[in-house]
Order: structure tokens, then sequence, then C-alpha cells
């Protein structure tokens, strides 16, 4: 599956229901993460692995359940940066992780070390051990990394472009070109294709290879009735010169995704994702349903490659 945060955290939770964990391999976007505080934070990272540990705040759907906030407080309080919350449990994994970078561990080993730690049996691993940063160009021209934007601004500003900062020097993390090439079929997880999808299809080689094996590809849509159900996937598409619906994101992928899932709501643009030469399949998909990330993934196991 290729992943952002936490539509991609819930459909594996799915997943891991309904298939053996170890045959799971997550490919998940690094463009959102930051450096803060001297620290190497890996947002969509930290969001499946917490998730999937049953840990993940279930108010937020990002952090730790039960965070107490004193570090951040003292660092207001001190007058330093205190806009990007770091929960006090939250900091000890970036504390672990950025020791290991310093110690010469690539941000895949460190990643399997702390999912291993949580008794998850899936392969998590980043698109890439390079760096890769997603930049985005607002409307007054000023360029802002994507932390910046999103909770800084609140993601509430007009976007002009956006570019991915470092993408053209990256490597993709071992494992994840034979992962692709080798699986029985590829998920696109219900994601902003534009800032979760985008950043891990501009490590050279991975759109290539996704490209390749097209008829494998099922990607599931973030937009529902012309909405994204959580953070700015619809502005964003719209702001980008791009149809915010699920036909829109059906020629977004059209390249490398043969079969689209839409929800019922959208039952109605079937045909419209058709003549873009992609198979639409319709069912319920909104993941905050009791029961539905398991009966979304069964689905996904059991359609025609």
């Amino acid at each position: 599956m290729l992943c952002g945060g936490v539509g991609a955290a819930r459909l594996l939770k799915g997943l891991v229901a309904s298939m053996p964990a170890a045959d799971i391999t997550a490919i998940v976007n690094v463009g959102d993460d930051m450096n803060l505080h001297g620290l190497h934070i890996s947002p969509d990272l930290d969001t499946i692995v917490y998730t999937l540990a049953d840990q993940v705040s279930v108010d937020r759907g990002w952090g730790l359940e039960g965070e107490t906030w004193q570090a951040m407080e003292m660092v207001g309080r001190y007058g330093g940066e205190d806009w990007f919350g770091l929960g006090d449990r939250d900091l000890g994994t970036h504390l672990f992780r950025t020791n290991e970078l310093a110690q010469g561990k690539t941000l895949a080993e460190i990643t399997q070390v702390i999912a291993g730690v949580w008794d998850l049996e899936l392969q998590i691993s980043p698109v890439t051990n390079d760096r890769l940063r997603t930049m985005v160009t607002i409307a007054d021209g000023s360029e802002l990394s994507f932390q910046q934007y999103f909770v800084g601004h609140s993601h509430d500003v007009s976007v002009t472009s956006i570019r991915f900062d470092g993408a053209t020097a990256a490597r993709p993390a071992p494992g994840v070109l034979e992962a692709i090439r080798t699986a029985d079929r590829i998920v696109v997880a219900p994601s902003n294709p534009a800032v979760s999808i985008d950043p891990i299809l501009a490590v050279p080689g991975v759109l290539e290879a996704l490209s390749l094996r097209r008829s494998s590809v099922i990607a599931v849509s973030p937009i529902i009735g012309g909405k994204a159900l959580k953070g700015p996937a619809d502005r964003l598409m719209t702001e980008l010169g791009h149809e915010a619906s699920a036909v829109g994101v059906a020629r977004w992928y059209s390249r490398f995704a043969a079969k689209l899932v839409i929800d019922s709501v959208d039952h109605q643009l079937a045909s419209a994702i058709e003549t873009v030469g992609v198979d639409p399949i319709v069912t319920e998909t909104i993941m905050a349903k009791p029961g539905v990330s398991k009966s979304l993934s069964d689905l996904l196991l059991s359609l025609p490659i």
C-alpha cells in the first residue's frame, strides 16, 4: 500500500484484520517530515505505527492517546516554537529516531525497530531514506514547508504550486521497488493525492514501477461527494487545477492505477470514471463507521487483478 497518514492507517487496520500482517508492505510518504527542536519528526510514519499499535489518539487521529504536553508548554514559556504540538511520550519517539540517525542508521532501519517494539508484523518503510520535503507556494508568492502550511497556517491559505525538494536526488529505500514489482496487488490509500501520494511518486523509479504494474493497482478515492473527509485534499485539487471529485482522482491516478474504489455517494460518477480509462468500484468507504475498514479491505483483496 502507498500511504499517507490517517486514511492509510485506518485502511491498514482493516487489511491487518483481513490477511496475514507479514504479507503487507506499507510504503509511506516522508514529504511531511521535518526537523524541529533538533529532532527528526516523521508524522505519517508515526501515525501509521501508533494507529496499528492501538495507541493513537482517537480524538486527534495522530499522536498518542493519553498524552501530556508539559515539554511544549515549557518551550512556549521560553518563547520558542510551540506551533507544532509534540506530546511528551511522542517526543521519546523523535529523540530515539534522531539519535539513531546520528549514529548512521537509515530511516527505514529505525522505522523497522520502532514497529517491532510495538509488535507490528507488517513491513513499514519510508519511500526513501534520503531527504524529501514537500514545499508549498501560497498565493502571496512565499514558499512554506508542508507543516508550516498544514499546521502553522491551518491549511487555510490558497496554494498555487507544490514541489518536492530533494526528490530528484532521492533513491527508493531498499525493498520499495521490489515490493511494487512482486506484490500480488498494490493499493493506493485514500490519502491526499497532492501532498501524500505525489511525494511518493516523485522518488525516481517509483512511478515507473507502478506504471508497469498498472493492472494490479487499485486506488481508493479520498474525495467523497466532492469533499475530503479530513484535511485540504479537495481544496488543493481545485487550487492546482484539478476537479475535486472522484473523477478528478481517477484522472490524477490514471497513469498507474487501473481501478478506483469510490464511495456509494458517488455512484453516479462511475460512467465518467470509465471514460478516463479507469474501472470504478462502488462501495462504502467512510472508515469512521464501524466495520467499514474491514469490509473495504476484504473487497480490495477480492477484486480480480
